[in-house]
């Protein structure tokens, strides 16, 4: 039977991802791998692997054993990650990718891999921002994903391997926690409300930045992936866009719900990377060429996202109440 690989399983994106392709696919094929070991028993839910993507034997020897033709490739280091450890960022999300699509040049393997905003800068459009238009990052991890671009486009042409990407917005998700990029405030602030009331962050009130909810991300993926590839036009990576708010105008949402909550601004070094990046992209590229359309609006993926993630924090809270409670009555 022939099996997909989802790299970077555990991150923010492939969490949810994985669920979403064991819900589509069957549960007996999905692999995940990921640089972390796994957390205990997998309860015969997935398969699991550890890999750290730079290793392009082990890569290999993985999709031998498991008779992958797919791979979601979604490891990499995130925007401000990537700013403190810029080798590292390079080594991790080119060099790894690279192994990627070797891999898939010699097996014929079909791949996924995420570009982003971050492929954006100073000279691009910040608004309305083009499917083709100037590329000049001014991080790490920007640049990473040009390199990134490039060589998906290179080996579709060269190769003819079957590669196909998006450019992700902000991805908001109650699932798994912020993991290192620009617009995790969009993701922080939530739990900040709940939890204390009040949050600081770390861009300005007027920082307005493109934006997507989990939910319309991971079914966007899975929509390409599945499309005609006689309809494709772009082996670069599409555009992908939901909606575009400023940090104000989501406090601002966010207190609709729960009345009490007060946001402070004390912008930091993320605000110089916000700023580079446009405020509103243009992705008719992907509407027209696979019908890709938006379900959730800021006030829907609000009211969503403090749902879930107060029935996660609930279930949280219970959890180590049990256990300090069992911990108390030990000998």
């Amino acid at each position: 039977m022939n099996r997909i690989l989802v790299t970077g399983a555990k991150g923010q994106i492939g969490s949810d991802l994985v669920v979403a392709l064991r819900n589509r696919y069957g549960a007996d094929r999905i692999v995940e791998s990921d640089i972390v070991p796994p957390a205990g028993a997998t309860n015969g839910i997935s398969l699991y692997r550890q890999i750290d993507v730079r290793d392009a034997k082990l890569l290999e020897e993985t999709v031998d054993h498991f008779g992958i033709d797919t791979i979601y490739h979604l490891a990499s280091l995130l925007s401000a990650t990537g700013e403190h450890n810029p080798d590292a960022a390079w080594d991790v999300n080119v060099n790894g990718t690279k192994n990627i699509l070797d891999l898939a040049a010699r097996k014929g393997l079909k791949v996924f891999w995420p570009s982003s905003i971050a492929v954006f800068g100073p000279g691009s459009p910040h608004q309305n921002a083009p499917q083709t238009t100037i590329l000049d990052p001014t991080t790490m991890y920007g640049i990473t994903k040009v390199s990134g671009e490039f060589l998906c486009r290179y080996y579709a042409g060269r190769f003819g391997v079957d590669v196909r990407s998006v450019r992700y917005p902000g991805v908001i998700s109650y699932t798994a926690p912020p993991g290192g990029g620009t617009t995790d405030y969009a993701v922080e602030i939530f739990y900040a409300a709940l939890e204390k009331g009040s949050y600081t962050c770390f861009v300005r009130p007027d920082t307005r930045l493109p934006m997507m909810y989990m939910p319309d991300a991971i079914r966007a993926t899975i929509e390409l992936m599945e499309a005609d590839p006689d309809r494709l036009t772009v082996r670069t990576s599409y555009n992908l866009a939901a909606f575009s708010f400023s940090a104000e105008e989501l406090a601002a949402e966010i207190t609709k719900h729960l009345p009490g909550f007060t946001c402070h601004y004390s912008p930091d070094f993320h605000q110089e990377i916000a700023d580079s990046w446009p405020q509103v992209i243009d992705d008719l590229q992907a509407r027209k060429d696979w019908h890709w359309q938006p379900e959730y609006t800021l006030s829907s993926m609000v009211e969503d996202m403090l749902e879930k993630l107060s029935q996660k924090l609930a279930l949280a809270g219970n959890g180590q109440s049990l256990a300090r409670s069992s911990h108390s009555n030990r000998p």
